[in-house]
């Protein structure tokens, strides 16, 4: 570790700021194709955790939905701190693990099929329309936690993921690519995390 990414960590550590307590990141397909890519996952999720983050959330969007299975093989070389969980499309049990990743599972389809559930209960009679709650949503969402900090990679544009849970969250936006992406830069997003005041949308 160099002498900068000294610098950085003792300011994250030794603020008094809180740090991310779920983490959740976004990259591409085209991220995961690239030479390393997955090297530098397992030292992310070694990042996050060792820096005090109890749940890491990882959205990798796909265009080409037949690439899903061998993106999925490769996780289960990663080497991660905790147990990881993976997700993608047709998949009907909810992952559930402190490292969760999905597979081009979009948001709105995630927010369509919560509502679905919520309307057959109405059908059924189980529940009255009148009381219908932000948590009868919540609870039928894939990913259900919310994010403290949501970091995107490669560009200033956010995907369709999470867009219900992530309506409160801090965003990180970096122009560099996931291949490029190192602990300084993982650090920076922590302390920009810290300096700023969360405001939930009060």
């Amino acid at each position: 570790m160099g002498i900068y990414d000294r610098y950085l960590e003792a300011r994250v550590r030794t603020s008094d700021a809180d740090r991310p307590d779920h983490v959740a990141l976004v990259i591409t397909e085209r991220d995961l194709l690239e030479p390393g890519a997955y090297d530098t996952l397992t030292e992310f999720f070694g990042w996050a955790v060792d820096l005090g983050a109890e749940r890491v959330t990882v959205y990798v969007s796909v265009l080409d939905e037949e690439a899903v299975p061998t993106l999925r093989r490769a996780f289960d070389d990663v080497e991660a701190p905790r147990e990881v969980a993976v997700r993608g499309p047709g998949d009907e049990e909810r992952a559930d693990a402190p490292i969760r990743v999905s597979m081009g599972l979009g948001g709105r389809d995630e927010f369509a099929a919560a509502v679905r559930g919520v309307t057959e209960e109405v059908r059924a009679g189980d529940l009255d329309p009148e009381d219908v709650t932000e948590a009868d949503i919540e609870e039928r969402l894939v990913f259900p936690e919310p994010p403290d900090v949501v970091l995107k990679t490669g560009a200033e544009r956010l995907s369709d993921f999470m867009i219900w849970q992530s309506v409160y969250s801090e965003l990180y936006f970096t122009d560099l690519n996931w291949r490029d992406f190192r602990y300084r830069d993982y650090l920076r997003a922590v302390r920009d995390f810290q300096e700023r005041q969360r405001r939930f949308g009060r």
